[in-house]
């Protein structure tokens, strides 16, 4: 009887031929895709309908080309994600809860109607509060701490199931805002709205806490730890920093596995693996169709989780090289609070290094040669997070996941007919004064 692969075998094995650029992010409800040219949110409805929405991106590279040297375009990557996730998370906070909002706003509406309120006024002194009250034309979109809070793993994905990162943030200009079944991001009216569901003071208010959660948790909380079970840094730096390192990876995967008890992260694991199953599908020049993307493994080499796990391992080797202990000496800092202290603060300022080479390893190294040996090693520890970060998709999930595949694969066949015609064209110019010039000789 032949043994069943499980889905890490898969994912190595049964690889598909045609690499793609294309990634995603699992989001509340729904999908974000980014391509070259383009991000779309596809995001699962109350009533059952999928809502879609797409953006362009632009590249910076021609205004900011040091952006895009090795190391540094690792950090700018980063970044890019993270301020894309919460624009996509808004998108998908928004239409995921519709029903909820317009359910808030008809029962604000009715007694400020025109007729409802003469019809409140003519019953009695006891109705006329109804008349007093503003008019309300939007549904308004209060930040929720609870739902809001930038927590990591509504960017678990966000570095994508990609080969390299060669797209950047939105266009210059404000974030717009979202309209129903959007398919052309220049009709989408401008974010300087006064109501504004989720501004841009919010998401640097979301992300700014997020990023000091994630310093607490993964930084401060097991330096502090270690401190108390190895000693001083300088007493034993090796040591200091592999324990540092593994508590790292365990507050990580523990915080993983906890959060994803929860039951909207349940399903926003689905969506992931929903992401990961319809990019393979892509993959293996399959029509993209739930029955077709279900047959896949919900894990992916090219998953932004081994990028996470990846800095955490390249971390311990970044720490241990920086020579920490002769500033150590050469400022005299004394033991306890202050040398913890300068642990702490010297493992926040090289968390750019840290990204930059990680980056370097697992996006564009292992993502150019997935063929490599030591590509199943380095890769090894990201897919097994994944166990923890993707569930099996239900066949909606995959609705939203090719609802939002399509459109950035659309955009991206467009602009090559685009620039074939482009290309055909200059052909045909560069023909025809070669038959004058043949002609006048």
């Amino acid at each position: 009887m032949t043994r069943e692969k499980s889905d890490l075998s898969r994912a190595f094995s049964e690889d598909g031929a045609r690499k793609t650029h294309v990634g995603g992010q699992a989001l509340l409800e729904g999908i974000m895709m980014r391509g070259k040219y383009n991000w779309s949110v596809a995001v699962r409805e109350p009533s059952g309908a999928v809502y879609t929405e797409e953006h362009d991106l632009a590249s910076g590279k021609e205004k900011n080309g040091w952006l895009y040297w090795p190391l540094v375009r690792g950090c700018r990557a980063l970044v890019e994600s993270l301020v894309l996730g919460f624009k996509a998370l808004e998108i998908a906070t928004l239409h995921a809860y519709a029903e909820e909002d317009e359910g808030e706003e008809k029962a604000e509406e009715k007694p400020v109607s025109g007729t409802a309120c003469e019809a409140a006024c003519e019953q009695g002194p006891e109705h006329e509060a109804a008349c007093e009250q503003p008019t309300r034309q939007e549904s308004e979109f209060e930040f929720s701490w609870r739902d809001d809070f930038g927590r990591p793993d509504t960017v678990i994905d966000a570095l994508g199931a990609q080969s390299s990162l060669e797209v950047v943030g939105e266009a210059e200009g404000d974030a717009p805002e979202p309209v129903a079944n959007s398919k052309d991001a220049n009709n989408i009216p401008s974010a300087k709205e006064p109501d504004s569901e989720f501004g841009k003071k919010e998401m640097a208010i979301s992300m700014v806490c997020g990023l000091a959660l994630g310093i607490v948790l993964f930084i401060v909380a097991p330096a502090f730890i270690t401190n108390l079970i190895v000693g001083e840094y300088d007493g034993n730096t090796l040591l200091w920093n592999i324990v540092d390192g593994v508590l790292r990876v365990a507050v990580f995967v523990f915080y993983i596995w906890l959060i994803g008890r929860m039951s909207e992260i349940k399903r926003m694991f689905g969506y992931h693996g929903a992401e990961h199953k319809t990019i393979h599908c892509y993959e293996h020049g399959l029509p993209l169709t739930p029955e077709n993307a279900r047959s896949f493994p919900r894990l992916h080499v090219r998953c932004g989780t081994a990028f996470l796990i990846m800095v955490m391992i390249i971390a311990i080797f970044v720490y241990t090289v920086v020579p920490l202990n002769a500033l150590i000496a050469a400022w005299g800092v004394p033991d306890g609070a202050p040398k913890l202290a300068l642990v702490i603060l010297s493992r926040i300022v090289l968390m750019p290094v840290i990204a930059g080479v990680s980056y370097e390893i697992t996006v564009r190294w292992a993502g150019s040669h997935p063929d490599n040996p030591l590509v199943k090693v380095v890769l090894w520890p990201g897919m097994q997070m994944q166990y923890l970060t993707t569930n099996e998709p239900d066949d909606g999930m995959l609705e939203c996941a090719i609802a939002a595949m399509k459109l950035v694969l659309d955009r991206e066949e467009a602009e090559a007919e685009q620039a074939a015609r482009v290309e055909q064209a200059a052909q045909a110019e560069q023909a025809t004064q070669a038959t004058q010039t043949a002609q006048t000789a």
